[in-house]
């Protein structure tokens, strides 16, 4: 394999692999060329299948293991016994500058515990998060966390502010983001303290941020603001109902154009609108949640994808890898302790004065 940028791939992670890992693969090596790939699973099973993908074969090294991450594994057994499976040893090859970045539909749960044993967390980060994007009526909105764990500090939801600015700036182009606490109201009095704690610390510190305040979940879908913050288990709640609540209303236009002979008629009359439709809440094109926070990255496809999903998520690893996204977070991470550092010892001063 020839010198240059390179993707490591978990090959035997998701319920379809390894074949959608391998045409996923073959459809970003297409579009592009200039990286090459790791790609670490079962030979024999490998092989085969990427003797039917040319482009992403010239560029790809076969990293041989038998072991491999089940999908209903449970995290903790992953964790202790996964080391040189498919998934731990695309993670290892981050850690030791091989790659940079990591792909996996493999487990979620033995993912994130294995990418937080061998990679570590950030300098200055205190909990990582998982985030990713979904469709808006203006493009793509940036939500985290969603599920990486179930509860976060004020502190952290301004970890996760400043880590999800930056995840939108990279995966989806925006150049300014709009950033909001998800939240039950707009008021300023709503919420948990947490929440409002956190508002504050935003205002309060000097980062470069556009923070618009709070934002309710009904409003998320209308694309008024590039980044939704929350704790993990908020997040998965809203990611989970946006998500069935999609399924449930294609389910239901496919039932109502197959109620009768007119229906069906005015179904083929609507089909491009239909198709356009479609294609703007197509999950795969948003496919790839990355977790953040960690010394390097790694990017979780849904396990249920296909090749045009598989391809999106190696898509954003590639985006992730190639960006300045750890130094931006750096740096407000440092204005926001140093904005910290300075009101210590005013509230100190305010104290002594009330004695």
């Amino acid at each position: 394999m020839a010198n240059g940028k390179i993707i490591s791939i978990d090959g035997m992670g998701g319920d379809h692999a390894p074949r959608i890992v391998v045409e996923g693969l073959e459809r970003f090596a297409q579009r592009r060329r200039d990286l090459n790939f790791l790609l670490h699973g079962n030979e024999t099973q490998l092989a085969p299948l990427m003797a039917k993908a040319p482009t992403a074969a010239a560029r790809t090294t076969i990293r041989h293991t038998d072991k491999m991450i089940s999908m209903d594994a449970k995290p903790a057994d992953a964790v202790r016994r996964g080391k040189g499976s498919s998934m731990w040893n695309a993670i290892e090859s981050v850690k030791n500058g091989e790659a940079m970045a990591a792909v996996s539909a493999g487990n979620t749960g033995a993912l994130m515990g294995q990418s937080m044993l061998i990679l570590k967390k950030a300098e200055g980060v205190e909990r990582p998060a998982l985030a990713a994007s979904w469709p808006t009526r203006t493009g793509v909105c940036a939500m985290l966390d969603l599920g990486a764990d179930i509860a976060a500090t004020a502190e952290q939801l301004v970890e996760f502010a400043i880590m999800g600015q930056a995840f939108a700036r990279v995966v989806n182009g925006v150049a300014n983001p709009r950033v909001a606490l998800l939240n039950i109201g707009s008021e300023e009095l709503k919420g948990h303290e947490s929440i409002r704690e956190a508002a504050r610390l935003i205002r309060g510190s000097n980062l470069q941020m556009d923070f618009r305040g709070y934002i309710e979940a009904d409003k998320i879908g209308f694309g008024e603001v590039d980044v939704v913050v929350a704790d993990g288990f908020t997040g998965n709640v809203a990611l989970k109902t946006a998500e069935g609540i999609a399924k449930m209303m294609s389910d239901m236009l496919k039932e109502a154009f197959k109620s009768g002979p007119l229906a069906t008629l005015g179904a083929l009359l609507a089909m491009p609108a239909l198709k356009k439709f479609s294609a703007r809440l197509d999950p795969r094109k948003v496919n790839g949640a990355v977790f953040l926070g960690l010394n390097g990255v790694v990017v979780k496809s849904h396990g249920g994808t296909d090749a045009v999903g598989f391809e999106q998520a190696i898509s954003v690893a590639a985006g992730m890898g190639e960006s300045h996204f750890r130094t931006e977070v750096e740096e407000n991470l440092k204005r926001l302790v140093a904005s910290a550092s300075a009101a210590a010892p005013a509230a100190v001063t305010s104290e002594q004065a009330a004695k």
